[in-house]
């Protein structure tokens, strides 16, 4: 008698039924992903045995999924391009803005050197009046 038919002429018929419904029955596997359609780029060839359609329906399946997250991330990368765009936009804006500031601060300083050496030339001209004025005074003042 051989192993097999010694455990099923020991093995109780439930514990059987049992054991072959929980091999057979369909158990939720966390690592397989459901088949998405083939792709329309590709198309079985007439005399191709069913082994070799699904191995080759695996590997295209598993290069299509690749494809499909190298164009997620060329996805990103544009909207990234574009957001470095936007950010660069803004930075010439400022920097036309800093230009504008910069010019119109040169520009009071400017205003300021003016006045403050106008000023001063009317402060020397106030002096020498002054001066002027005082020696005239005292000249008056001797010849009198």
């Amino acid at each position: 008698m051989s192993v097999s038919a010694e455990v099923l002429a020991r093995a109780p018929l439930e514990q059987l039924q049992s054991e072959v419904d929980t091999m057979t029955s369909p158990r939720p596997r966390s690592n397989v992903r459901p088949l998405s359609p083939m792709p329309d780029y590709v198309e079985h060839r007439n005399g191709v045995n069913e082994v070799g359609k699904l191995s080759a329906e695996a590997v295209v399946r598993e290069y299509e999924a690749a494809v499909k997250e190298i164009e997620a991330l060329g996805t990103e990368l544009q909207l990234a391009a574009k957001n470095c765009e936007a950010m660069v936009a803004g930075v010439h804006e400022m920097i036309a803005e800093i230009k504008e500031f910069a010019a119109g601060y040169r520009d009071q300083g400017k205003r300021f050197f003016l006045q403050i050496e106008a000023v001063s030339l009317m402060t020397t001209e106030v002096r020498d009046t002054c001066e002027a004025l005082k020696k005239k005074i005292a000249t008056d003042t001797l010849s009198n």
